[in-house]
């Protein structure tokens, strides 16, 4: 091997060293990773104001006290941490978490199990605590909003025809309101106060009669992050509608009459992380367009119908390939016949 060829395969050597290096010091980072799934699926249920099970996850003393299934946290072994166990459960478990609102995705949980294995650094500068706003995936929200006057009486409206929009935690002006429980009550007209609610960062529309017109109430809510609109009628339409709202990071269409066409809509939507396609009218192709522009977005489709055929084809050609092989049994071998039968015969 001359000089050149030793020096260049050196040189490489060097920066597959320095890449791996580089890889191996990424930590995961507590701000911009944990705590917005921390604010955003466990707090309602293990924060300052409810506490389900006696745990609380708003600081990491709590979160390592942990409640009455053990420790949430074991820093350095996630095996020994209950919230790791709990979030890989099935949804059907008793024990499962989050028990409100849709599990978490694979690269959540990845992510908890990296941090929880770096030693579950909480930064004092950073606590997840409920004091602060809510950081989604994306843009920060302002700390220091403050609802107007006109959100105050779109508040009031609804809460007289009882749809409560409450905060998402103590001494927050950040809100949720759940239209669900009131179903196919809920109308278009209905939804109309909510285009002034600025602070509303969670919103569930499933099961009621919102049409896509009826979206369009929703165009001045720059800080929604979540929005469930799985079981109504809304179509590709609607999410114009939506399509802007900057700050969203998920979005459940599960069972809408939603395309391809529409999937085309939600491309710009570059927070986006979260996406519940099941029982749609999107196809495969659409789907992977739509991941190819936005990377970062977990898709749910529910069953793979394809892998559930190949599946049965093979069951159904290893059926066939036994019947054929299945020996045949040997025929019954006459009796031999003596001469003297013969002859009496």
């Amino acid at each position: 091997m001359n000089l050149i060829a030793k020096l260049s395969l050196t040189l490489t050597a060097t920066a597959l060293v320095a890449a791996n290096s580089t890889a191996a010091d990424a930590k995961v980072d507590f701000a911009k990773d944990i705590q917005p799934i921390l604010q955003n699926t466990c707090l309602k249920c293990h924060g300052p104001e409810k506490q389900k099970g006696k745990l609380r996850l708003d600081t990491r003393e709590a979160a390592l006290k942990g409640g009455k299934g053990g420790p949430a946290l074991v820093a350095g072994d996630p095996t020994k941490s209950d919230l790791i166990h709990r979030v890989s459960l099935p949804k059907s478990d008793d024990d499962f978490m989050p028990s409100e609102g849709e599990p978490l995705t694979k690269a959540q949980i990845d992510l908890l199990t990296a941090w929880i294995k770096e030693g579950a650094v909480w930064p004092e500068t950073a606590p997840a605590k409920t004091t602060s706003a809510p950081k989604p995936a994306g843009p920060t929200l302002p700390a220091d909003f403050k609802p107007s006057a006109a959100e105050q009486k779109a508040i009031a409206a609804l809460s007289q025809k009882g749809i409560e929009v409450r905060p998402i935690a103590a001494n927050l002006n950040w809100r949720e309101a759940n239209f669900r429980l009131l179903g196919t009550n809920i109308t278009d007209a209905t939804l109309a106060p909510v285009k002034d609610i600025v602070g509303l960062v969670d919103l569930n529309l499933a099961n009621t009669r919102v049409t896509d017109a009826g979206l369009a109430s929703l165009k001045p809510l720059v800080n929604l992050q979540r929005l469930h609109l799985e079981l109504t009628g809304i179509t590709d339409a609607g999410l114009n509608q939506i399509k802007d709202l900057p700050n969203l990071v998920y979005l459940n269409l599960y069972g809408t009459k939603v395309t391809d066409a529409g999937l085309e809509k939600l491309k710009g939507m570059k927070y986006l992380r979260s996406l519940y396609l099941w029982q749609t009218k999107t196809t495969d192709a659409g789907v992977k367009k739509l991941k190819e522009a936005l990377p970062g977005l977990d898709i749910s489709t529910g069953w793979d119908t394809t892998a559930l055929a190949k599946k049965e084809e093979k069951k159904d050609d290893k059926a066939a390939s036994e019947k054929k092989e299945e020996p045949k049994k040997p025929a019954k071998e006459k009796p031999a016949v003596k001469k003297d039968d013969k002859k009496a015969q």
